[in-house]
């Protein structure tokens, strides 16, 4: 490692063990960056010495903001936070707020002046703020005004915590009236290495508590030279929209990086619903989409109420994109969704193909840079078309802040995702299930999503999640939560009817053997389906569950 610019050394003092990090590959020559590097200035300074200060940069419904308005507004706040707030290279800094100019203009700032990012999603309660704010030992909070309350109730749980500056509020101490001080326009970067840490970016949290996965400023810019360079192919005339909060990795890349890299617009909603995302498309012309499947899918049936005309690309991922979902898009846009998975450890997408190499069902190819395989569970890699655990390594992988967990996702030096995978002989990976989620049930193995995919191709299924209930006799039966379309009763006919249309798709031993109706499905706030609390539910006696 390249000698840090932090004075506080907290982050890199809290990484893993070398031993226990994985493997990373730097075999694209674009992959290989200077030792000093600061990806702020990478991703917005840079486009403006080479003249694109005045093109877009941020679109909003309140304002808009061109490169060099942006890059002004980052100065200023970097000016703030080591001027009056005390900041110093390698303090964490909380972020809190709504995806808006602000705050993707106080992320960059953080970084630039030499600070670490911790984001948080913005429905968060004081007990879920206060445990990243310990772990992380932050002292200082950007938030906006807005989130005051949970943020305030967060302060005595939070241990060394000592400071929120909010924004929006309009009074005197408020971030705005910090940042209008004389001469606060100008900002010298703080000279980070390559490797420094600039972002800890804590999982959902729904497997056990948060994992805080930390990023040098290296990682910012290679997943913008892996998989925006080869995958996506963004160009600079492009508008970026989607509904990831950018406290999400998948917002932070589809909605900023990847935008900023190759000096595109991004439209930023603070409500980013599917019917928002339609009328945010028409109203400002958006080319590129980031969302979960579960959003395409519902913006299917409302998609002769706006003009999306100018939508070229959309991306998908956070949960698998069911090819049924995929079809339907292709058929009503003619745009192919370029299916991916992603992981907070992992900062970005790691397996995703380009539309002319787009396999329709399987999550598609390596991202370059990237390499994968399929292993079992002594990690050795299995043949084609062989059921197992995604293993993967690439310029970005994982290192936990300070957590027990690293020794369980890195091994070999391979990242080991918690997917379950087949690798067909042509190298396509074709996703099954969370290794957590594979249903065994009267010795079968048996993918949820394999079944969620067969039912969202019925008419009468808007949406539905599906997991192993227990069983006396099989050990596990495969269970269905269907959320019906308008015009559709939940009914022994209607069951009868889904179990075997799914019999006459797939594998007959795969037919959900019990569904229940429901009016919604729980999902995180990023849209995941929470096949969890499925399960928890399916452990529970069922008022509406119609078995056979």
């Amino acid at each position: 490692m390249t000698p840090s610019a932090h004075v506080d050394t907290f982050a890199r003092d809290n990484l893993p063990p070398r031993a226990q990090w994985p493997d990373f590959l730097f075999g694209l020559p674009e992959l290989n960056y200077p030792d000093r590097i600061n990806c702020a200035v990478e991703l917005l300074d840079r486009r403006i010495e080479a003249g694109g200060g005045d093109r877009p940069c941020l679109i909003s419904p309140s304002e808009n903001l061109s490169y060099a308005q942006l890059a002004e507004r980052v100065n200023r706040i970097a000016n703030v936070l080591t001027r009056d707030l005390g900041l110093l290279p390698g303090h964490r800094v909380l972020l809190r707020g709504p995806n808006s100019p602000m705050m993707v203009a106080a992320y960059l700032a953080v970084i630039k002046a030499g600070g670490v990012v911790v984001a948080t999603m913005p429905l968060l309660r004081a007990k879920e703020i206060a445990y990243p704010l310990a772990k992380a030992k932050i002292r200082l909070a950007l938030c906006d005004h807005r989130l005051a309350e949970e943020m305030e109730k967060a302060r005595p749980l939070a241990g060394e915590f000592e400071r929120v500056v909010y924004w929006g509020s309009g009074a005197p101490g408020a971030l705005e009236a910090l940042m209008a001080k004389p001469g606060y326009e100008h900002f010298t970067a703080c000279d980070t290495s390559s490797d420094d840490v600039c972002l800890i970016a804590f999982t959902s949290g729904t497997t056990g508590e948060p994992k805080g996965t930390m990023h040098f400023h290296r990682d910012m810019l290679a997943t913008c030279d892996s998989y925006g360079r080869h995958v996506l192919r963004a160009q600079a005339t492009d508008r970026f929209m989607g509904s990831p909060p950018l406290a999400f990795t998948f917002g932070l890349g589809g909605l900023v990086l990847f935008p900023l890299h190759v000096g595109a617009a991004t439209i930023l909603l603070e409500r980013a619903g599917p019917d928002d995302l339609l009328a945010a498309a028409a109203q400002f012309g958006a080319t590129v989409c980031f969302t979960a499947p579960t959003a395409y899918r519902a913006m299917l049936a409302k998609l002769g109420e706006h003009d999306i005309s100018s939508l070229r690309k959309c991306v998908s991922a956070g949960e698998t994109l069911p090819q049924a979902t995929f079809d339907a898009w292709h058929a009503a846009t003619g745009i192919k969704i370029l299916d991916g998975i992603g992981a907070t450890e992992m900062l970005h997408i790691f397996i995703g193909s380009p539309e002319d190499e787009i396999r329709p069902g399987a999550t598609g190819r390596p991202v370059p840079g990237y390499e994968a395989r399929v292993v079992d569970a002594e990690g050795n890699e299995v043949a084609p078309n062989t059921l197992g655990r995604l293993a993967v390594r690439g310029p970005t992988g994982c290192r936990y802040l300070a957590d027990k967990r690293q020794r369980a996702y890195v091994r070999d030096g391979w990242n080991i995702t918690g997917d379950t995978y087949l690798m067909d002989a042509d190298g396509y990976f074709w996703y099954q299930a969370r290794s957590d989620d594979m249903i065994v049930s009267a010795g079968y193995n048996i993918a949820g999503p394999e079944v969620e995919t067969a039912l969202l191709t019925h008419p009468a299924v808007a949406e539905c999640g599906v997991v192993g209930a227990p069983d006396a006799e099989r050990g596990q039966i495969v269970k269905a939560y269907v959320v019906l379309r308008p015009g559709h009763a939940g009914d022994p006919t209607l069951t009868k009817l889904l179990q075997d249309y799914v019999k006459a798709n797939i594998a007959p031993y795969k037919y959900p053997r019990a569904i229940e109706y429901v009016a919604v499905l729980p999902r995180t706030q990023t849209g995941k389906l929470q096949r969890f609390e499925l399960r928890r539910m399916a452990g529970e006696p069922a008022s509406h569950q119609l078995a056979s």
